[in-house]
């Protein structure tokens, strides 16, 4: 069962922790470190999405490099076998040390994601970018936590506010960064001396990736109706399609990541999955499927997808990840998410701009547990103008899904959300 925070302290409400003799030291520790912490963030992101957008452009523009694929995925499995043991759960290693404060975290965790994300996306691995983010920023802002003689509760802020960051800077979202550094955690209860920090370090990131001039994608999604009864029951019936998604999308990755741990050795299972995948984009005849997808993402908007787009992204990125190729889970889930809002626009009667935004947060919403942080990032990203429709799906998608997570290792198990309550099983 999960250890929930127990010191009282650091779940006082602010005014009883920053009292006067306090508060000036508190905001000074706490502006130190968010600037460090929100400028590496940015910086590593910046660094990261620059020569993600090197390798996307050379493997199109060298589309043979495919057949490599499972070659790059033995080295990469060679690499953390050999290398990279006590880092190689990423992500669920970053949430193991929130909750349970243990030894600091390697920072050999930052240049191994970072190039094992490279390959996989260069030789086209159907992969995503946060989960390099996150464990770059979160990796790095772990090594403050001795020179700075931190205690526990100030190294899970410390690490929160590294996710915030990482979130933020490779996204361009700050707001939404912010929350999803506690949100993703599903705490029972906002550890409000973290708020400061989280808050600061996102928007500290989002800047200074933008101050290194890395762009984010812009997508327009285009005409939104007024909102009225139907549309918001359309939004509910498109939440139902969005939680199913995100299910079908957590239990495939798991199933895969079962079958592959079969094979008893390890650096053989990404070599297996990139045989599969390569396989598969042969007979598909095409590599829309593959990489980050982000054309695929921006033409949801403007027009109908196909059916099976949302699908055959699902299959191809559980495979990937499951074999244990290096990346993220959020840009696939954006892709999925967009080109099945996008295809519900042939059976429901809402703008394909529309669905295609909702889509694009709400498969998130349901699949990482954080509906909170995707409504604020659809605000971010597209409109105030849209925030009823896409709340009430993301609202759906995150309440039928149940305890289906992406970051559902045990270490990361909470049986609340704290604002939504309960979660289904």
């Amino acid at each position: 069962m999960l250890k929930r925070y127990k010191d009282p302290d650091f779940l006082k409400p602010v005014p009883e922790f920053l009292n006067r003799a306090s508060i000036l030291h508190y905001l000074l520790k706490w502006l130190v470190l968010t600037l460090l912490i929100g400028t590496a963030a940015g910086t590593l992101s910046a660094l990261f999405l620059t020569l993600l957008n090197l390798v996307t452009n050379f493997r199109e523009g060298h589309t043979a490099l495919l057949y490599l694929l499972p070659l790059a995925g033995f080295l990469i499995g060679l690499l953390y076998h050999y290398k990279g043991r006590d880092v190689e759960r990423g992500n669920h290693l970053v949430f193991d040390t929130i909750h349970n404060p243990k030894d600091v975290i390697s920072f050999k965790m930052t240049p191994f994601v970072l190039l094992g994300t490279l390959i996989t996306h260069l030789f086209g691995g159907s992969a995503g970018r946060e989960g390099t983010a996150l464990q770059m920023a979160a990796s790095t802002a772990d090594q403050l936590y001795k020179p700075f003689q931190l205690g526990p509760d100030d190294r899970r802020i410390l690490l929160i506010a590294g996710l915030s960051a990482g979130f933020a800077a490779v996204f361009g979202t700050p707001w939404a960064g912010a929350i999803f550094g506690i949100e993703v955690l599903l705490l029972d209860k906002i550890p409000q001396k973290a708020l400061f920090p989280t808050i600061v370090a996102a928007f500290i990131g989002a800047w200074i990736t933008e101050l290194w001039g890395v762009g984010h994608t812009h997508y327009h999604m285009g005409l939104v109706p007024s909102v009225s009864w139907k549309g918001i029951g359309y939004s509910a019936l498109a939440g139902l399609a969005f939680s199913t998604a995100a299910i079908l999308f957590v239990r495939l990755t798991h199933l895969f990541s079962t079958l592959f741990k079969k094979l008893n050795y390890p650096p053989l299972r990404p070599f297996v999955g990139g045989v599969i995948v390569l396989l598969l984009v042969l007979v598909l005849g095409t590599h829309k499927y593959i990489g980050l997808g982000i054309p695929i993402i921006v033409d949801a908007f403007g027009q109908a997808s196909q059916v099976e787009d949302f699908a055959l992204k699902i299959l191809l990125t559980a495979i990937t990840l499951g074999a244990g190729f290096k990346g993220g889970e959020v840009t696939p889930l954006f892709f999925i998410g967009a080109t099945l809002g996008s295809a519900l626009s042939v059976f429901l009667p809402l703008p394909v701009g529309l669905l295609a935004g909702m889509g694009f947060v709400a498969v998130f919403a349901g699949a990482a547990k954080t509906p909170v942080a995707c409504c604020i990032m659809a605000f971010e990203l597209f409109g105030v103008s849209c925030l009823i429709y896409v709340t009430v799906a993301c609202v759906v998608s995150f309440l039928i899904s149940g305890h289906h997570s992406i970051y559902n290792a045990p270490e990361n198990k909470s049986p609340r959300h704290f604002l939504f309550g309960k979660l289904g099983i």
